[in-house]
């Protein structure tokens, strides 16, 4: 195997590794965002924001919101 063919491999690897540990992350919750809403409103069911929110900073907003 070519010097150079192993360095593409090594590199092509790792790009394909961070980006399959990127997928997750970053590019479901893009393309499901229905899902990721009806999971924040169970996990964020009962909590008051005021109650947890330290006074002067922005209370929380939905992250899949659209400007």
């Amino acid at each position: 195997m070519s010097r150079n063919l192993r360095t593409v491999l090594i590199f092509g690897g790792f790009i394909g590794v961070v980006g399959a540990a990127f997928y997750p992350i970053y590019f479901r919750p893009l393309m499901l965002p229905e899902e990721y809403k009806k999971e924040q409103a169970i996990n964020r069911a009962g909590i008051i924001q005021e109650d947890v929110q330290p006074p002067g900073l922005k209370v929380w907003s939905d992250p899949f919101g659209r400007k």
